[in-house]
């Protein structure tokens, strides 16, 4: 096993510069703060019953985080939709976002240019692409990202300028106390977790040491729901591994029945449980009876409690740090974590078929 404590390990491999994106993970939660508090959003983008947000992969995980957040603050209900067509609810008290790091996502344009032929409100997220220029062309008002880096590495400003636009709107209340906390623990994870920091105080390269070689699951209730399919992702995406998500309290329906079969693919499975003492007491109980299972069962499994007082500093803790551990498991991997070669050869693939 590579020793991950060897900073030129890192260097050598890293050859995209992944890591130095996680080290700017705080700075970004911040700079989007401050830039999404001084868009200005028409008065009307108020007067809304329902959201619809338009996303793919890295764009629409943001998305979902907000929505999980919505659903405790206000009565209107918000949509993540990740596809072609257009819901039919739409209508003239919607707003449709859309949001593309790139502005070139097939699903999206294909779904924000349907919204046209509704009178719904509509706003956009974006770096530029097909969708800035539509965007334009159609008198849109679109929040401009300026961070260039790869789509999956811009969550801070797909999620906290989300959580912006959302407060603005009146859908959620004031964030600000519970941001600076984030990123105040932000700051400390993103020291913990830094390659300079050895790996015995190092909680993401410890944990990529216990799952390199294995399939990961990761399981996670309520809020945290969204954060474990952020994992799953960044563990497919950054160290080109097999992983997948559960969540509570559904898993406890099915999955857990299969912990038997086939015997031999549990030595190679390992489970990730994100917990949090803000969780509903009863899923807790339900994280306490499961992982009773899954030491029946011989399966291994960790628990990964989220750091920080307020929902949203958790969140944004646990997402950092399931961040710098796809890092380090992609350097076990020997990998470089930005290249998604497979992502590029089916949308090269379907440029082959115009829509």
């Amino acid at each position: 096993m590579i020793n991950l404590d060897d900073i030129s390990v890192c260097q050598q491999i890293d050859t995209s510069g992944m890591l130095n994106r996680l080290h700017e993970f705080p700075g970004q939660c911040q700079r989007a703060w401050e830039k999404i508090l001084k868009f200005a959003l028409p008065q009307e983008y108020a007067k809304i019953d329902k959201v619809i947000i338009l996303g793919m992969g890295g764009s629409a995980i943001g998305g979902k985080m907000v929505q999980r957040l919505a659903l405790t603050e206000t009565k209107v209900p918000v949509w993540v939709h990740q596809d072609y067509d257009l819901p039919l609810i739409v209508d003239e008290g919607t707003l449709v976002i859309a949001s593309s790091y790139s502005g070139n996502t097939e699903e999206t344009l294909f779904a924000f240019t349907e919204s046209f032929k509704t009178p719904a409100k509509k706003l956009v997220l974006t770096t530029g692409g097909k969708l800035k220029y539509l965007a334009d062309k159609e008198n849109i008002p679109a929040f401009i990202i300026d961070y260039q880096a790869s789509p999956r590495t811009a969550f801070p400003h797909s999620f906290v300028s989300l959580v912006g636009i959302f407060q603005k709107i009146g859908l959620l209340g004031d964030k600000s106390a519970d941001l600076q906390e984030a990123l105040q623990n932000l700051d400390k994870l993103s020291r913990d977790c830094a390659e300079t920091t050895p790996i015995v105080s190092n909680p993401a390269k410890q944990l990529a040491t216990k799952l390199w070689g294995h399939i990961v699951i990761i399981y996670g209730a309520e809020i945290f729901s969204e954060v474990a399919q952020r994992w799953k992702a960044q563990l497919n995406e950054n160290s080109k591994s097999w992983a997948f998500f559960e969540l509570f309290p559904e898993l406890n329906h099915n999955a857990v029945v299969g912990y038997e079969f086939p015997s031999q693919v549990k030595e190679g499975i390992f489970v990730l449980l994100l917990r949090s003492s803000l969780l509903h007491p009863r899923n807790l109980l339900r994280y306490e009876a499961t992982t009773e299972l899954l030491d029946k069962t011989g399966v291994a499994h960790e628990s990964v409690e989220a750091a920080g007082k307020s929902t949203l500093a958790q969140v944004m803790n646990l997402v950092l740090l399931g961040d710098y551990l796809s890092f380090y498991l992609a350097m076990l991997n020997i990998v470089d974590p930005t290249l998604v070669d497979h992502i590029d050869f089916v949308k090269k693939y379907l440029t082959r078929f115009p829509i």
